[in-house]
């Protein structure tokens, strides 16, 4: 009851904010007058921000723009020791760099380091940190143009990249980022640019306690889909996490900005039944995820088991079953790498819930900008399968959704279980693969799978029997995060040109409504449907089969 009770009053606060904060997104970033300091950028960096792009020219921009972050974190890893506040920590060797900068830029954020061991204050504020804001900015730039393919007609343009990525740090992600950071540290969260100080345990010896700029940090990594920790314990630190209710507050950081997308999505289109019918998807999926994760999480088998209510290895006593499984799957299922828990040590089950989050698409509700993109994905399926029912051209938003759009929309759908099983077989395949596999058998092949599938779908958590830190799965995960990340962006953006270009339809009684308690029992089962066909034979010999031993 104590769950359900917490998980209710965190659903109700982030459902109450994604109004305003959605109402206001639509506001900021689709039109609108560009800002002093907008202006100023522009003229500096020699961009037209009136001009506007099509789909290719958008994603060009948005590729070189990426493939330059990972430049730029690349040499500031690689020469970490030779620059100020770098706290004693050498530059990272070249194929963890290469990782680290691919992930970050990538919004995965996976960590094949401890990171009060490898990083100093510089590499986490000026590195980590502005790519927390920048990879989360891409998400919505691309979320922005497929709703502009949506709503527009007879047209090759669906915006201005560059005027969408800096109007989303500077008008939404930085104020987001000092208020919540104001709060977080009122919370206990510690802010400092200090080395660490060393103290005397009281068996006499001396140990040293890190400190480092967390309070600035930890609202980036939550709400933007982040994830990565300043610490190695990530959110299970007190230093990034000291209380109940910081606790409470982190998981409203992860799920209201995907949620406040939704909301942002209604107004673009001007449909707010559109984006209730969205949020109820989303709702029906992140409940069923919540309540197979705490039915797992709590179940009394094992005398141990029953003697302290349910299985608390690798749970934060501060937060207890409930506080760590909500987390978990708040994290997993919005796409951010965050973890206040051991996700090795949820019971075979629990575990196989946040990978089933995972696997979904990360729609409930999904990353930053990313959830939004695939929900709409999985709606055009559903769009597809229930025109055809009724024997109609399927049609959303009365654009056609024909063969041109749904050969992009396959496509898409097969990339990332493509990606992830593939890799996952690769390393099967090779020694240096098996030889990170921290355990035997099915629980060994489940952190296996768990590892690609946060990989390839931007998540960054990790099940901690895995290990990743070797130069055969540095350059692996290196492959799966880019093929993961990009080459569905490039699916989203041709669907959303070709869409811009169409004539609307007219609505007639044969249109199927894209509303309604129908629509949106079809759209959770083709989310789910799509999930299993691809993932359940490596489920049954992974997760299934550990938690039926």
């Amino acid at each position: 009851m104590a769950a359900w009770i917490q998980a209710s009053i965190i659903l109700a606060v982030v459902v109450g904010l994604h109004v305003p904060l959605g109402d206001y997104m639509a506001r900021a970033l689709d039109g609108g007058k560009h800002w002093w300091g907008e202006k100023t950028l522009y003229r500096v960096c020699g961009i037209d921000p009136d001009k506007e792009q099509t789909w290719r020219h958008y994603l060009t921009a948005l590729l070189a723009f990426s493939f330059m972050s990972i430049a730029a974190l690349f040499a500031l890893f690689t020469l970490q020791g030779k620059l100020p506040w770098s706290t004693g920590h050498e530059g990272m060797p070249w194929r963890l760099a290469l990782h680290t900068a691919v992930s970050f830029t990538t919004n995965t954020s996976w960590q094949n380091y401890a990171g009060e061991s490898t990083t100093g204050h510089l590499a986490v504020m000026a590195g980590l940190g502005v790519q927390a804001f920048a990879s989360a900015a891409v998400g919505i730039c691309v979320a922005l143009a497929l709703v502009r393919g949506l709503v527009r007609r007879s047209t090759d343009d669906l915006g201005n990249f560059w005027v969408d990525l800096l109007r989303t740090i500077f008008r939404i992600l930085v104020p987001m980022a000092v208020l919540g950071g104001l709060i977080l540290m009122a919370g206990g969260v510690i802010q400092s640019l200090g080395g660490g100080h060393t103290f005397t345990t009281v068996a006499g010896g001396k140990q040293t306690i890190l400190d480092g700029p967390v309070g600035s940090w930890e609202p980036i990594k939550l709400f933007t889909g982040d994830g990565g920790g300043v610490f190695n314990a990530n959110s299970a630190h007190p230093f990034e996490n000291p209380s109940a209710w910081t606790n409470a507050f982190e998981i409203v950081l992860m799920l209201l900005i995907p949620t406040a997308c939704v909301r942002m999505f209604g107004r673009m289109i001007g449909s707010l039944k559109q984006s209730w019918t969205l949020l109820t998807v989303v709702g029906i999926l992140f409940g069923l995820l919540l309540a197979a994760g705490t039915l797992a999480q709590s179940a009394h088998t094992g005398t141990v088991t029953q003697a302290v209510g349910g299985p608390y290895e690798g749970t934060e006593t501060r937060f207890g079953i409930p506080g760590s499984t909500l987390f978990g799957v708040g994290a997993t299922g919005s796409a951010d790498g965050a973890a206040n828990s051991s996700y090795d040590s949820f019971s075979s089950l629990g575990g196989g819930v946040l990978l089933s989050a995972m696997m979904l698409g990360e729609i409930a509700p999904g990353g930053t900008g990313s959830g939004l993109y695939g929900l709409i994905m999985v709606v055009l399926v559903a769009v597809f399968i229930g025109g055809l029912m009724v024997g109609r051209t399927p049609e959303y938003l009365r654009k056609r959704i024909g063969y041109g759009e749904m050969r992009w929309v396959v496509v898409y759908a097969l990339i990332p279980p493509t990606v992830i099983l593939a890799c996952t077989g690769v390393a099967l395949a090779f020694d240096d693969g098996q030889t990170s596999m921290g355990n035997p058998g099915a629980h060994g092949l489940t952190e296996l799978i768990y590892a690609y599938t946060s990989n390839t779908n931007s998540n960054g958590s990790a099940m901690a029997g895995f290990n990743g830190a070797t130069d055969f799965h540095n350059l692996l995960m290196v492959f799966a995060m880019l093929a993961g990340r990009y080459l569905p962006i490039v699916c989203v953006l041709a669907l959303a040109g070709r869409l811009a270009k169409q004539q609307p339809g007219v609505v007639t009684v044969g249109t199927l409504r894209a509303q309604g308690v129908n629509f949106v029992v079809l759209a959770t089962a083709a989310a789910v449907v799509l999930a299993l066909l691809n993932f359940l034979p490596a489920l049954s010999l992974g997760t299934i089969a550990d938690g039926l031993l």
